[in-house]
This record gives C-alpha cells, structure tokens and sequence, in this order.
C-alpha cells in the first residue's frame, strides 16, 4: 500500500476521504444502495469509541436496554410533527411470512415512538422516575445521498431516551449529555467541538430543543457530531407517559433522546487525517503501536526476533494494544507506508543497531518525517510508550484547536459574513428571524452545515450572553 495512491486533500478533499477509508480498510460498501459494511479495523476503532462513551454513560448514572428494529407505522402517526419528519425516510415492511401484515411496520429510523410506548406501561408513579436508559444499535433512515459512515441509509449508533417528572430535570439531562458527548470528542477523539442551541427550522422533529456539538473538518466545514433532544410533553402526550405525583395528581412526563454514531468515525478521519492517510488519537486507535522488527538476513532475525519478542510481551502486558508486524514478504519501507496510511499513533522499530545500544526507534504519527523520530531506551520501555502516547494525544488536540481557532472569524456585517462562511466559520450575531435564516442557506447553499453553526444562539443555553441583536 503506497501512500502515494491517495489524492491530496488540498485538491479534492471528497475524493480523499473516500479512497482513504476504502484503503485504510475501515469500510466498503454494501450491495443495497446506500448502506455500508464496516470491516474489523472500523469496528475495532468503534468498539473503542463506545468504550469511552459507554464509561461516560455508567458514570451519569444511565443502564442499557434493547429495543425491536421493527415499529408499528401507527406509533409514528401518533406524534404528527415526528411522522412529518421522517415519513420521507422511512423503510417499510408490509409482508412478513409469505403474507400481508395486517399493520405495515417501519424499520426503526430513531426509537423515540417505540420507547415511548414502553415506558407507558413501566411509568406508573414518581417513584419510577428517572428512567435512563440507552440503546446501542443501528437505524435506517432512506437517503438519497450517501456518504460511508458521514451519512449512510443503516448506521450505526447509540440513543438515549430518558424521562423525568419536571422539565427542569429535562432539560438538565440535555445539556449534561450534550456535555458527555463535548467531553468524549475532546478528551478521547482530540477533536475540539463548540457546543450550541440549534435553531427552530434546525431542530430535531417533535423536540421543543435541540443542541448539538459541532466540529470543523480540515475543509472547514463544519459536521454536526452529536445532538441532545429536549421533547418536553411531546411525546409523553402522545404515547400518555403519565406519573401519579407526591400528592396523587396524574402528570405527563418531560422526555429526552440523544445520540451520537458511526459519523464520529468520519469526523475523526477528517479533523486528524493528512495526505499520508489517517492519524488516529491513542485512546481511540485499534493499535496503539506497531512494532516493527528490522533485519536483512536471517543471522539478523537472529538477533533482533527474542529482543522484539521481549517488548511485545512486556507492552501487552501494560494494556498497549500493540500490533507487532512480523511479515516477512514486504521491506520495512512497505510496513511503515502502510501503517501510517493506517493511522496508528506510534510506530515502534527495532534493528541489528538498536539491539546492540540497548534502543528502540520511537516514530510518531502526529509528527511526520525526521521530525517525530526519536530514540529511547529499552530499560522501562512500557512507561516511556504510555507517555509517549500521551502525548501525542494532547498534540493532536491541539493541533485541530489550533486550525479550527485560526479559521473561525468575528464578522460585524452581512457582507463579511457571506465572504467568511465560504470557506471558515463565523461569530456573528443572528435576530432569530426564520426569514433571515432561509436568506443565508438560500446563498449557502453547499454550506448547510457552516449556516446551521454560524444560526447558533452565542454561546450556550446556561450562560447570560445576550441573543443575537445585531441586522445584516
């Protein structure tokens, strides 16, 4: 696998992507239109994904639960404003057995309406509340566009469906989620994210609020990396989730959902990955490290093979997920070509000369070439691996913080706001006129993404900044 065989990001940042998750086996895609089979190296950078996630999730106190891929259509018609959102998406059964169902069933697209129904038969008092409760699994949802794990017709995610006996409990679980999912993306994907209200054409159906995190790609665009839903009585209403309170009075429960998916995977390749391939953070990577042992003859392997031997014992026993590439039939050359384009965060090599001087070769991802080459001492290898990797997950952090502050500009007037949004972000104040909103997306319109932040309300629902005021 040379690295040569993938575009430039500068040129064609698209194409980029989309050869790079083909070679870099995260992914390929599916016989049916739309949808994507994720190979072992995404999963595995998934699995670790909803390790961090799943912590986070125990930790707020939130249990895990399974829920059927199959809905009553009907469900969906009992909350009209959520029908009208996803009627266009929906997929279908209407015969199961060899017959026609009696009630068409939808293939889940979100599992608000399901779950609903749920714990309309589990909530009875206050003394049932909180339920919180989290669902892994995957949804469908039609579309016409496609992109692997960016926007897939079936992808795979988590969502959560909480209900509480007040809308201040509400909406504390939004914006705490909201928070969980800020946390995971910084201190474990190490992409900075900028947390906001999403505007009333923008928000998610049948919610009375939606926030999400937002993160720029190395385009510069932005991608919605994670939302948090306040429904309010909405669906309570409409599924009769009610609770018999402390003084025996019959109340509607405040719900909320909240999801973040296999998306994260692509924003992700495209806030770390350059033109050598992907660069992934420690925390989340499939491999940690690879080791790579170097010889030319077998009197080399020799000599090198009980040395590597040795380390690979001594770093798995530390918890480093460590890859040893032992592959006789390609140069070392080919193998550090390859796991670059692999993304793996530090490359560890061993020769004939490090052997003698009691060193290995240290190479790490988040600084090419000379640069991020060092050599260290075997003697507490496995500590000074940990603080490497460490560091290099702090450096890439700062790194996509760097770019992403560099390119976000404060604009006092429409024009300079037109000019921005092509190609950065912008602080801008916004009236909160649905009319001004469609005026931005109408010029915008490949920049969807980009209006939807810059319509944020400045700069988080909890904090006393003024709304917008200023008119462009």
């Amino acid at each position: 696998m040379s690295k040569d065989t993938l575009p430039s990001r500068s040129e064609n940042f698209a194409e980029w992507y989309n050869q790079l998750v083909l070679k870099a086996e995260l992914a390929d895609y599916a016989p049916v239109r739309g949808c994507m089979v994720v190979r072992p190296y995404g999963w595995t950078l998934w699995e670790n994904m909803q390790a961090g996630l799943d912590r986070r999730f125990k930790e707020t106190g939130h249990v895990n639960a399974a829920f059927p891929m199959l809905i009553p259509l009907s469900f969906f018609e009992k909350e009209q404003e959520h029908v009208e959102g996803f009627s266009p998406e929906l997929a279908i059964v209407t015969h199961g057995g060899g017959e026609k169902l009696e009630e068409p069933l939808a293939v889940r697209p979100t599992s608000e309406t399901i779950i609903g129904h749920m714990y309309a038969k589990w909530i009875q008092s206050y003394r049932d509340l909180p339920v919180l409760i989290n669902q892994w699994g995957s949804v469908l949802r039609w579309e016409l566009r496609t992109k692997l794990f960016l926007r897939t017709a079936e992808f795979y995610w988590q969502e959560g469906h909480t209900a509480h006996a007040t809308a201040e409990e509400a909406l504390e679980e939004t914006y705490q989620m909201l928070d969980v999912y800020a946390d995971f993306a910084i201190k474990d994907a190490s992409i900075p994210v900028i947390k906001g209200i999403k505007s009333e054409t923008e928000k998610f159906a049948g919610a009375q609020m939606s926030a999400s995190i937002e993160a720029m790609m190395g385009d510069k665009r932005a991608l919605q990396s994670g939302t948090s839903h306040f429904f309010g009585e909405n669906f309570a209403k409409a599924f009769d989730i009610q609770y018999l309170d402390q003084n025996n009075t019959l109340q509607y429960c405040h719900t909320t959902s909240w999801g973040l998916s296999t998306r994260m995977i692509g924003a992700v390749i495209m806030v770390h990955g350059d033109d050598q391939g992907l660069a992934l953070p420690p925390e989340i990577a499939p491999f940690q490290a690879v080791l790579v042992p170097i010889y030319r003859k077998d009197t080399e392997k020799t000599l090198v093979m009980p040395v590597v031997d040795k380390i690979k014992t001594e770093l798995l026993a530390a918890g480093i997920r460590l890859k040893l590439d032992d592959r006789d039939e390609v140069t070392p050359g080919f193998k550090f070509n390859d796991w670059e384009m692999r993304g793996v965060p530090l490359r560890i090599e061993v020769g004939p000369k490090d052997v003698a001087k009691g060193t290995v070769a240290f190479a790490r991802r988040d600084i090419p070439g000379r640069d991020g080459k060092t050599f260290i001492s075997q003697e507490n290898l496995a500590s000074q691996v940990q603080e490497m990797l460490q560091a290099i997950q702090s450096n890439m952090l700062a790194k996509a913080t760097a770019f992403r502050d560099a390119n976000i500009h404060d604009v006092t007037d429409y024009a300079t706001l037109q000019e921005i949004v092509n190609d950065g972000w912008a602080y801008a104040w916004w009236c909160g006129d649905t009319n001004c909103e469609v005026q931005i997306k109408a010029v915008h319109s490949e920049s969807v993404a980009l209006a939807e932040y810059v319509l944020y309300r400045s700069p988080w629902p909890r904090s006393t900044a003024p709304q917008c005021s200023a008119t462009h």
